[in-house]
């Protein structure tokens, strides 16, 4: 009597092709980069830039929304380690990566294309808004509630606002300032001016 072996079971669906998603990921920055909005994006122009078949995509990303999502992320760097014994340090390593990520041209073209039809794709913009931009006002949130409760910051700050004035200061010279290169110490000039106005006074 020959004693089977019992059946190993296979894990349910395909093994991920990390060379296949990294070519879709850039398949979609580079046609959005190109001028096409998330209207006129389509799967099947995906799947042709990235040289992969629609089911390839679809087998990662239930719709075309999704993967917006997940390649604008990327554009987005890692949130900086912060070192925690300076409220100053960490507010200037926060603003420094918003320097950074906007000295990169095709991420800044891809992101005010995809973002002009946010009124179109509340659920795409609610969704990169909660990857990408939530965890960073969190980080300076925390930041600046230390720097209150450490007496490095007004006790009597209203935290919304200093958020305000450091990232939309910021913002201001990233998008809306003439065209050029940005200082490397501008997060640090950023940070020294507004702690003027907020550390606690004597």
């Amino acid at each position: 009597m020959t004693i089977q072996e019992p059946a190993v079971a296979r894990p349910a669906g395909r093994p991920r092709s990390e060379k296949a998603e990294k070519a879709i990921i850039e398949a979609t920055l580079d046609l959005l980069g190109e001028g096409m909005g998330v209207s006129e994006l389509s799967i099947e122009a995906i799947a042709s830039r990235a040289g992969v078949g629609k089911t390839t995509i679809y087998r990662r990303w239930a719709n075309k929304e999704d993967l917006v999502v997940d390649a604008l992320a990327t554009l987005k760097a890692p949130l900086p380690e912060l070192s925690g014994t300076s409220v100053r340090d960490d507010l200037i390593s926060l603003l420094d990566a918003m320097r950074r990520e906007s000295a990169q041209p095709r991420s800044r073209c891809v992101m005010n294309i995809a973002m002009s039809e946010a009124d179109r794709y509340p659920r795409l913009t609610e969704r990169f808004v909660k990857r990408a931009i939530t965890p960073r006002r969190e980080a300076m949130r925390a930041v600046i509630e230390r720097g209150i409760a450490s007496g490095e910051l007004n006790p009597d700050l209203d935290v919304d606002m200093g958020m305000a004035l450091l990232s939309g200061t910021m913002l201001w010279h990233t998008k809306w300032a003439p065209e050029g290169e940005l200082a490397p110490d501008l997060a640090e000039r950023v940070v020294d001016v507004v702690m003027a106005g907020i550390a606690p006074r004597p």
